[in-house]
């Protein structure tokens, strides 16, 4: 009559029943182990009583009916909110509102649907211009901007129906791109370029973005723009005259309009740019060129070539403006030749003098050109073979479109004048001048008469050192077009596929193939034009502006070395050849360049200068300059056989006031011509030295070497056998071996004595002699100390010679020598250097002053590049009598 158990029918069931009251039968059910909803929600089983009726075996017992028992399991919140990605990432397009940009999802482990499900979202970052609702869409509220912001990071959170939130937010990365604007795209707005780096390119990235437009063909121009730079482009800036060597023109060019110097000093009241061969001309100004530089007669074949930059003329009534003009020079006002701009036209007038046919002849030939009024540096030729006359203007060929006709000149005999920048207005008006000035620049004026010039040498002036280039010609395709204009700024391109217009445009490049260009900016335009199937065009692309940063090349520092002092006989010197000035001369340049060492300490590392010796490049002119009074031509003169200019692009001129090697050549060739330059004097007996100064110059003058300066002494006949044997001594070669260093700026030659038992012997021979001269200045002295100092001190460097290589070895045992007469001896050699420092010559000669310069040159040999040799020549001749 009593329960004693329950029993629970089904598969390993988690449950189990107890009977807690037999009698009543009351008992509970219960888990045998946890419950996880999220592994099972509900069970269902059956379940059993059984009555104490059970025999030993547990059998005769009785069971109640089957019971079914359903169980549900209650869901906790124990699971947090969790995204599926980790990061989540899209790309919009600015200006844009958007419903839903992207969308985010999250999940719940959690069983129930109250805790599994997710009911909202939230942005955690805060002021971002974006929103998101309850099922995780995400928008923007407002209309983002490329420009503001390329990319927005923002976080994001879920909250399940519970509350609970994620446990860790997710980002979402919004990218924003650009409305798509037709153009170029990776390419960088500065370009630059190292001197020496050869052919670089400007834009090895760039790529046309078109926007999905159906393109049919792309036209682009790439224009390197260098008008700042004095004509036109980087040109190296020699003068025409040099340039025209170098290019093959014929010979016989004049240059009107020279760098000023002590030879061609006509223009040295112009207005010069930068450099002195850019004149500037502000309708003030005009030049006359002296007679005799241009041949009055040009007869019917001549050229004229020039650098103009020229703008539109100022005032309301546009004057005549002359560049070129040979006129009347008194009495009347008639112009023979001239070239000149009227209303932006260029006007070459050539009236021809009156002979034998009196006919109707050409006299006025027009061009009118856009460029002429552009501003621009453009490069002009005028090539006349009359009648027939052709201008050509950046290499390109421009036949006049007016010829007008007149009577030839009468005959007269009024001398002409020719000038620049205006033209000479001698009769009409009470007092000649200038009239019809010129307004704008003027470079490299050039005329030569009897000689036109040929296409390829006018090609070759107006080239440039500098300008767009493309690399490996071969791989730009078949479908791309180009062309340069003839100094090489402008490149047009042109294809029908984007692609192969993507990579031809990665192919163009800057070169610069001056050694020493000038620094400063070069400024880049593309411009392009995109036609469309069935359009013109049909989208545009914006333009390009860069610029090439070129910076500054080492410097190169020029040095001109050699022997600076020697003396020769009078005879040689009124020799027929005279004696040759610069024997050894040398000219060498070097650049300074900065080396980061990398094997040093910290703080020992710094940039420490190395010398590159022997850097090869052209100079352009060297001069020789007389120091003191010009030569006197009844007496003296400098001399170079024409037959050294062979061969090489150099020219000479010759003047009282020195000698002046001008032309592109190497270093090398200057030097081969300057060791033939001579000196002669054929009335020696009036000198007895001269002075030169030596100076070079690279790139007109920008780049100069130092002051290299020269004495030769004359000795006469009271001397010369003495003086002879001993300078002949001292550059003797079998005992000299010449030691050069170009870093020396004083160009001494250091010379070392290879000893020997003559040389020993002669030494001695010497140092008595000099013992001996010693005595005999200071008694001189004594005698004529009333006489004032300006007559001694003008004799003093007469007699030098050049004693670099004389060495007097002393006993050093031999050194001591009374206080007193020491004293003496360095007030001696102080008054000495006194008159030292006076530099002036006498011409007077007696015999009592001969001896005297003999014997002060000779206390003098030793001070001017050893000051501590005479201490060394000092002993003790107390003892010896008078």
């Amino acid at each position: 009559g009593e329960i004693c158990a329950f029993k629970i029918h089904g598969q390993e069931m988690p449950f189990e029943a107890v009977v807690l009251n037999r009698t009543s039968g009351e008992g509970h059910l219960r888990a045998k182990s946890p419950i996880d909803c999220e592994v099972q929600k509900e069970y269902t089983f059956i379940i059993q009583a059984y009555d104490c009726g059970s025999g030993p075996g547990g059998t005769n017992w009785k069971k109640s009916h089957k019971a079914v028992v359903h169980i549900q399991v209650k869901d906790v919140n124990e699971f947090s909110p969790a995204f599926k990605e980790s990061v989540y990432k899209t790309t919009v397009t600015e200006g844009k509102i958007y419903d839903s940009i992207l969308q985010v999802e999250a999940i719940d482990e959690d069983c129930s649907p109250q805790y599994s499900q997710i009911c909202n979202y939230e942005i955690v970052t805060t002021d971002v211009p974006f929103a998101i609702d309850r099922n995780g869409n995400i928008r923007n509220t407002e209309k983002l901007n490329y420009d503001k912001q390329h990319q927005y990071e923002i976080m994001v959170t879920a909250f399940d129906c519970g509350q609970k939130h994620a446990t860790e937010d997710v980002l979402v990365q919004v990218n924003v791109k650009p409305v798509c604007k037709p153009g170029w795209q990776e390419w960088n707005k500065r370009i630059e370029y190292k001197p020496g780096s050869g052919s670089i390119p400007l834009f090895p990235h760039i790529h046309l973005e078109t926007c999905d437009g159906p393109v049919s063909s792309i036209h682009t121009t790439i224009e390197l723009q260098t008008s700042y730079i004095g004509k036109g482009c980087d040109r190296e800036t020699y003068s025409e005259k040099s340039l025209q060597k170098l290019c093959g023109a014929s010979s016989g060019a004049i240059d009107l309009l020279p760098s000023p110097r002590a030879t061609t000093n006509w223009t040295a009241g112009l207005l010069m740019d930068n450099n002195d061969i850019i004149f500037k001309f502000d309708g003030k100004q005009g030049a006359k060129i002296p007679d005799g530089i241009v041949p009055k007669n040009l007869t019917d074949q001549f050229t004229i070539t020039l650098w103009m930059k020229h703008g539109p003329s100022p005032g309301l009534r546009a004057e005549k403006e002359t560049i070129l003009c040979n006129s009347d020079k008194t009495e009347m006002n008639r112009h023979h030749y001239a070239l000149y701009i009227h209303n932006c036209r260029l006007v070459f007038l050539l009236r021809k003098d009156f002979d034998q046919a009196d006919t109707f002849r050409p006299a006025e030939f027009h061009w009118k050109l856009d460029q002429i009024c552009d501003k621009e540096w453009h490069y002009y030729v005028v090539n006349v073979e009359f009648p027939v006359v052709t201008l050509y203007m950046d290499g390109t060929t421009y036949e006049p479109y007016l010829v007008t006709n007149d009577w030839p000149i009468h005959p007269s005999h009024i001398a002409m004048q020719l000038t620049v920048g205006a033209c000479w207005q001698g009769g009409e008006v009470a007092k000649p001048r200038f009239a019809q000035y010129f307004h704008g620049s003027l470079a490299s004026l050039t005329i030569r008469p009897g000689k036109i010039e040929s296409q390829k040498v006018i090609s070759c002036l107006q080239a440039c050192k500098e300008g767009l280039d493309i690399n490996s010609l071969e791989s730009l395709g078949q479908g791309i077009k180009y062309h340069f204009n003839p100094s090489q700024s402008v490149l047009v391109m042109e294809g029908e596929d984007t692609e192969n217009i993507n990579q031809a445009l990665q192919k163009v490049s800057y070169i610069n193939s001056r050694q020493f260009p000038t620094a400063g900016v070069r400024r880049l335009k593309v411009s392009s034009e995109v036609q469309c199937f069935g359009e013109d065009v049909c989208i545009s692309i914006p333009d390009i502006d860069a610029y090439v940063m070129v910076f500054q090349a080492n410097e190169p520092k020029i040095t001109v070395s050699g022997m600076d002092h020697f003396a020769r006989p009078a005879a040689e010197f009124e020799s027929e050849k005279g004696v040759i000035l610069l024997p050894d001369i040398r000219i060498v340049s070097t650049v300074t360049k900065m080396e980061h060492p990398v094997d040093l300490e910290e703080h020992d590392r710094a940039s420490k200068p190395v010398v590159l010796e022997d850097v090869l490049h052209n100079l352009d002119f060297c001069d020789i300059l007389v120091t003191g009074a010009e030569l006197d031509p009844e007496q003296e003169c400098l001399e170079l056989d024409r037959v050294e200019l062979q061969g090489k692009h150099l020219d000479a001129t010759n003047s009282t006031a020195g000698y002046s090697i001008y032309g592109v050549d190497s270093m090398h060739n200057y030097e081969q011509v300057l060791r033939q330059i001579r000196y002669r004097n054929w009335y020696t007996s009036a000198t007895f030295d001269r002075k030169f100064r030596v100076k070079c110059s690279e790139l007109n003058g920008r780049y100069t070497s130092n002051e290299f300066n020269l004495e030769v002494s004359i000795l006469h006949s009271s001397t010369s056998n003495f003086m002879d044997h001993v300078n002949h001594m001292i550059v003797e070669p079998q005992f000299l071996q010449s030691v050069h260093h170009p870093e020396e700026t004083s160009g001494a030659l250091h010379n070392s004595v290879v000893p020997s038992v003559a040389t020993m012997v002669i030494i001695l021979c010497v140092s008595i002699l000099v013992f001996i001269i010693t005595l005999g200045v200071y008694r001189i002295r004594t005698a004529h100390q009333h006489s004032s100092a300006d007559n001694e001190g003008s004799k003093e460097n007469e007699m030098d010679w050049d004693d670099s290589a004389l060495t007097i070895t002393v006993n050093p045992m031999e050194k001591y020598e009374k206080p007193h007469q020491a004293q003496e001896e360095r007030e001696e050699e102080e008054d000495d250097t006194e008159y030292e420092e006076e530099d002036t010559t006498s011409a007077e000669s007696d015999e009592e002053e001969e001896e005297e310069e003999e014997e002060e040159a000779i206390v003098q040999k030793g001070d001017k590049q050893n000051a501590t040799r005479q201490e060394q020549l000092e002993w003790d001749d107390s003892t010896l009598p008078y």
